[in-house]
């Protein structure tokens, strides 16, 4: 009995595994249906914008040179200071050239024996003259030689000491300390005691020993890629974000670069917009900023998410919904974009569902 049992379960398993392999392969062999996630247009207010980073730099910054070349000395300002025209920033110690300091002392004491010499003759004709044995011609050029001589040894005098110390005792002419020439905050002191400078002059352009800047007029110095710059006018309102204060400034465009330059292979255009302080608003120098420039402005319009526009040829598809998961693709006319939402002009109303690209749910 047992003999006669096993060969029909052995072509039972082998029947039953047949079937089971069939049925697998079928439901592989099946298409899932696919129910896509839809969306309406709706009515909004589209802004077109351009963008410019860049930075917040004062409009106005100067670089303060030494008028001799030395080593610095005294620091009178330190960073963030205020300072007026004509205050003192820094004294140079000067480090007089070994020629012309040896020229200088040669030339006071030639100065001296002719001081002397004039002096001795001056006696001389002044005592015959009032003996009235000397023609008064010559008692007068004899004085005129003493005078001149006393002239030249003070000229030769405030000479050796402008070489020493590049300023003379007694006088206001002082070329050994640099001042400031605007009025402003002092910026950067990239000098320290110690440091050695020279001056500006027709070779080099002499080192500086402080920045001084204007920080209550700002400026916003960006740039903008060529396909924006077309409609771009001075004038145009800005909004610039500083994102290390998370704050917004209003400002004015008032300059486009008529040239651009290549910045890796993209040209580009330099801007300036000029920022509207309140009176206890600060800004540093060097900040780094976004400026927002509204190009146009639509408001109440129909409009859709661009991510869900097809391009092909130069025209623009969207794919609406006539039935449960069949979509028509039709032409749309778009108008504004915001780089989020885009206006739809023509093509479809607020009443169409449009399918999302990358929103399917697969159903068994």
């Amino acid at each position: 009995m047992a003999r006669r049992i096993v060969p029909f379960l052995v072509i039972f398993v082998v029947f039953a595994g047949f079937a089971g392999t069939l049925y697998f392969l079928y439901q592989k062999s099946r298409q899932p249906q696919i129910a896509f996630e839809t969306i309406r247009p709706t009515r909004m207010s589209i802004v077109g914008k351009a963008i410019a980073p860049g930075s917040i730099v004062p409009r106005n910054q100067v670089e303060i040179k030494p008028r001799v070349p030395g080593v610095v000395e005294e620091l009178y300002v330190s960073p963030g200071q205020r300072v007026e025209v004509g205050q003192k920033i820094a004294k140079i110690r000067i480090i007089p050239d070994v020629v012309t300091l040896n020229s200088a002392e040669a030339r006071l004491r030639a100065a001296k024996v002719s001081l002397s010499s004039a002096g001795k003759e001056y006696n001389r004709i002044k005592k015959l003259s009032e003996k009235r044995l000397v023609a008064q011609s010559d008692f007068a050029r004899a004085e005129l030689d003493y005078e001149l001589a006393k002239l030249e040894v003070g000229a030769a005098r405030s000479n050796l000491e402008l070489v020493r110390e590049g300023s003379v005792a007694d006088s206001a002419k002082v070329s050994n300390i640099a001042t400031s020439t605007v009025e402003g905050t002092v910026v950067q002191l990239p000098v320290k005691r110690g440091t050695s400078v020279i001056e500006a002059n027709t070779f080099n352009a002499g080192t500086t020993v402080a920045v001084v800047a204007d920080m209550t007029d700002m400026l916003f110095k960006g740039h903008v890629d060529e396909s924006e710059v077309g409609k771009l006018s001075t004038g145009m309102n800005v909004i610039v974000s500083v994102g290390a204060m998370d704050q917004h400034f209003e400002g004015k465009l008032e300059y486009i670069a008529p040239e651009g330059t290549d910045k890796e292979g993209t040209i580009e255009f330099e801007i300036w917009a000029a920022i509207r302080l309140k009176p206890e608003q600060m800004l540093r120098s060097n900040y780094s900023a976004t400026a927002e420039i509204v190009l146009d402005r639509r408001t109440g319009v129909i409009a859709i998410p661009e991510s869900i526009v097809e391009f092909e040829q130069s025209q623009a598809f969207v794919q609406v919904q006539v039935a449960p998961n069949t979509f028509d693709r039709r032409v749309v006319k778009l108008g504004l974009s915001d780089g989020l939402n885009v206006q739809v002009l023509e093509g479809v109303g607020l009443l169409d569902s449009l399918k999302r690209k990358a929103a399917a749910i697969p159903v068994r």
